[in-house]
């Protein structure tokens, strides 16, 4: 099966020192970042840094996926970062400030293009797209479902760009929390990704020492739906990792789901440990295995 990518790791796409720790860290996907972590005046270095810092590690000898963010569409830099990138064979995009598919299915036809003119296998680099970043993106998540767009991976949220986007001075309320419009639209970013066959991605952790408020996050985030995080600091990645894979408890309880309904062929809905499973409860401990017997192996 295609494995989920549980960690998603921000890299600058000009840091020589950062760049240089990548192998270090057990992130499934490292972004090089050409947006907000690069300055105006060093985007010209990081467009050629990025590139041959992927071109060293072929996709066959790759450890973790190699993605890249690359400047908005209201930027001028777009094209000029594919035109960049894409020669060298990244695992994906990600694209900010998106106001929908529209957007992902614009930058899709950029590749193609730049696929066949560098030999890069058509179809090959996905797109991730940070689905929330301005004011009318939020009530475009659903439209996603219908855009069969093929390299779409799943879609992210983002919430510091859509609180500049809408004026607001906040985003967390006293207890700590999301406020209610971000509630909302991480919940629209969930059902949407799901909507649209793609897998949903956590917004980042601010609080990078902060372990354990990051391990609770990530298991309820994980609960809710969401299959991998967007990681700030190489200190999340463990966390996230364990977080979103499955536990030994979960592993043991799908197998127990599984024996029961091969031993029970001809039942729909059968009762373990006091709870009531039927077709859909089978298919989750499937999958559950099946991820768990991937990364084992």
């Amino acid at each position: 099966m295609t494995l989920p990518i549980r960690s998603f790791l921000f890299i600058p796409g000009d840091s020589e020192k950062k760049l240089g720790k990548v192998d270090g860290v057990a992130a499934d996907a490292f972004i090089l970042d050409l947006e907000d972590a690069v300055a105006l005046a060093r985007k010209p270095a990081a467009r050629e840094m990025v590139p041959a810092f992927i071109k060293d590690r072929p996709r066959a000898t790759r450890k973790s996926q190699l993605w890249v963010r690359v400047n908005p569409l209201d930027t001028p830099w777009t094209l000029e970062d594919l035109a960049a990138i894409a020669p060298s064979a990244p695992d994906g995009i990600m694209l900010p400030k998106v106001n929908g598919p529209e957007d992902v299915a614009q930058v899709s036809h950029y590749l193609s293009a730049l696929e066949t003119a560098s030999g890069v296998e058509p179809g090959s680099i996905k797109i991730l797209p940070v689905a929330t970043e301005t004011a009318v993106s939020p009530f475009r998540l659903g439209d996603y479902a219908a855009a069969r767009l093929e390299r779409l991976y799943g879609l992210t949220w983002g919430a510091e760009d859509l609180s500049s986007a809408i004026g607001a001075s906040g985003n967390i309320d006293a207890t700590g929390e999301w406020t209610h419009t971000y509630k909302m639209v991480r919940s629209l970013c969930l059902l949407g990704a799901h909507a649209a066959g793609g897998e949903a991605v956590d917004t980042l952790y601010v609080d990078f020492r902060d372990p354990e408020g990051l391990r609770a996050s990530c298991k309820a985030s994980r609960a809710e739906g969401f299959s991998g995080r967007v990681a700030i600091h190489p200190a999340q990645v463990d966390i996230m990792n364990e977080c979103f894979s499955p536990s030994p408890e979960e592993v043991d309880f799908a197998r127990k789901v599984v024996e029961l309904f091969a031993a029970n062929p001809d039942s729909g809905t059968l009762g373990l440990d006091g709870k009531m499973l039927d077709i859909p409860h089978l298919k989750q401990a499937e999958r559950t295995l099946a991820m768990h017997e991937a990364r084992r192996g």
